[in-house]
């Protein structure tokens, strides 16, 4: 039985899981997390034929992500702890979620080019991609000889138009620092826009589609003819619309205005504006279903959070059908996708002469399948769709070692 090794790693952490070839049944999933701290997890979930799910939690102090991934094979190749592969040859392909590439990579076969790609866009990805390198060179070491494979997060909107990704600084700058849109959550978009043709009937060649990845980060893509030729984030993932703990579009010169005034560093600057502000900033809370609650008790600043929070994603909407000129239908995932009914109502509230109509009953429905919300009528079509990056890299990985 041939598998994917699909690992979606992050700054302090790392989600990994074990897919089937052909199939494309998940076998096992995991999550390594807070590594380089004394209370660092791994905790593995197996999941049998039948759909049952088996967890194994273990505890244990990985100090890097190296270590994290040494667990990880242990547990993998060891059916009493957990493991789903009875020899390492078993695992075809080794897909790893990579932060920043840069403009000219969307994916790739993992050599010394592309991991002096990945070194060189540091700068852009400070915390990320020193991970996500070290991630590829364990497992390089752990499946000596299995392919790994290199999917961008910024890879999806790479296809975006010059006028679309420059910024209007002086030109020698952006060259000298590599500034432009780069955009993030690309694996994401990337299978969203897919299914959302699917659930159409349709080619991703045939559809303008909006997606609105909503979580505690959030990014929206304008998708023509499956190419991204447009999206909310920037160089970072700061900017765009408002977010769980970040501030997304501001006037510019209020950094320059706060540094001074409150004789903040750089780099407690940049905390505000990435950790402090948001909706943690505006009410405390980061989660919409604690705003939620806080607006039902009466608490004005959660009321005031959850208007600003639509109405920043609400004029991304509307940009984006204007970017497009001819939107087939606007797809929602992300955690708001699965737990906010009332957020994607308020975000497309009264846009009927935009073609827009939601079905309050469709919209109040929680599945873990693509499903439309949007009245039968409705000329632009809107559609919860559930997000699987991990089953996106998979099948990105497989298409590029040719199996």
């Amino acid at each position: 039985m041939e598998k994917i090794l699909v690992i979606n790693g992050g700054s302090s952490s790392f989600k990994y899981q074990v897919i089937e070839k052909g199939t494309e049944r998940r076998l096992c999933q995991g999550l390594v997390e807070k590594i380089g701290a004394a209370d660092s997890m791994l905790t593995h979930k197996r999941f049998n034929e039948n759909g049952e799910t088996e967890k194994f939690p273990y505890p244990g102090n990985y100090a890097t992500h190296a270590d994290g991934m040494a667990k990880v094979a242990e547990v993998l190749l060891n059916r009493e702890l957990g493991g789903v592969i009875d020899d390492k040859s078993e695992i075809v392909v080794i897909g790893h979620r990579v932060l920043m590439g840069g403009p000219d990579y969307q994916e790739a076969l993992v050599d010394e080019t592309v991991k002096q790609v990945i070194r060189d866009y540091i700068p852009l990805g400070p915390l990320h991609n020193p991970a996500n390198l070290t991630g590829i060179e364990a497992m390089e070491k752990i499946f000596p000889g299995v392919p790994n494979v290199a999917v961008f997060d910024t890879g999806f909107h790479a296809t975006m138009p010059d006028y679309a990704y420059t910024y209007a600084l002086p030109k020698e700058l952006c060259a000298k620092y590599h500034l432009r849109r780069y955009g993030f959550h690309g694996t994401s978009h990337r299978f969203v826009s897919k299914a959302a043709a699917a659930l159409l009937g349709k080619k991703p060649s045939e559809v303008n589609v909006i997606v609105a990845h909503l979580g505690n980060g959030s990014s929206l893509s304008a998708v023509r003819a499956g190419k991204c030729v447009d999206t909310s984030m920037g160089t970072t993932p700061l900017q765009g619309v408002v977010m769980g703990t970040r501030c997304g579009d501001i006037d510019p010169a209020l950094v320059p205005f706060l540094m001074k005034n409150e004789g903040l560093t750089t780099d407690q600057m940049d905390a505000l504006m990435n950790k402090k502000s948001g909706y943690l900033g505006l009410c405390g809370h980061s989660d919409c279903r604690e705003i939620e609650a806080g607006m039902a008790a009466g608490d004005a600043d959660c009321k005031l959070t959850y208007e600003v929070q639509c109405y920043s994603v609400r004029k991304y909407v509307g940009a984006f059908m204007a970017a497009l000129g001819h939107t087939v239908i606007i797809a929602f995932a992300g955690g708001i996708r699965e737990n906010a009914a009332g957020v994607r109502a308020k975000i497309l509230e009264n846009l009927e002469e935009f073609g827009i109509e939601i079905d309050p009953e469709l919209n109040k429905i929680r599945s873990g399948e693509p499903h439309f919300i949007s009245k039968p009528g409705s000329r632009v079509k809107v559609a919860v769709i559930p997000t699987d990056e991990e089953l996106e890299i998979s099948r990105i990985s497989l298409e590029i070692v040719g199996k």
